[in-house]
């Protein structure tokens, strides 16, 4: 088999030239030979990226001063791990649940006229809409599970006094 070069092929006047594998190579196969220059470009890319500062930049001078942790002009007045209250990964975790509900939506939304259609037609009918109304269902389930829990409060609750407390005698 000869392989013939796209200069070839240009210098012979050959139009609509083609190049060809010297191997046996399926056309789907061929359509993911960019996709892979990618990921190797991005590997490369990478390697390079790390190993360039350790090969050519200068070596890190270590002293108590530059060590030290600097933040706006003043030393650091407490530490930098405080723990958090376990109310605020409450609320990040609805926070993701619902903001993923809206993403389910807005794509739900784009295609849904598309969708509902009859079956005939190409769509899915019906049934795009009321399992749409089951998720949706489910969701607000959650939501008034965590409303009813007090999750969604950000302020502790204070306590009520109660009828001890108020003695009119003292």
């Amino acid at each position: 088999m000869k392989i013939v070069t796209k200069s070839a092929a240009a210098a012979a006047g050959v139009a609509g030239f083609r190049f060809q594998w010297p191997f046996s190579m399926d056309n789907q196969l061929q359509e993911y030979i960019p996709v892979g220059l990618l990921i190797l470009f991005a590997i490369g890319f990478a390697v390079v990226n790390i190993l360039a500062p350790t090969i050519l930049g200068k070596k890190r001078v270590h002293n108590p001063v530059k060590d030290s942790p600097y933040e706006c002009g003043m030393p650091p007045l407490t530490d930098a791990h405080t723990r958090f209250s376990v109310k605020f990964y409450l609320i990040a975790m609805l926070f993701i649940l619902f903001d993923i509900e809206v993403v389910f939506f807005l794509g739900w939304g784009a295609v849904f006229r598309d969708l509902v259609k009859p079956v005939q037609e190409g769509g899915i009918g019906m049934t795009m809409l009321w399992s749409a109304v089951v998720f949706l269902l489910v969701l607000e389930a959650g939501h008034v599970y965590a409303w009813k829990k007090g999750a969604l409060d950000w302020a502790p609750r204070r306590a009520r006094p109660s009828a001890e407390d108020h003695d009119p005698e003292s």
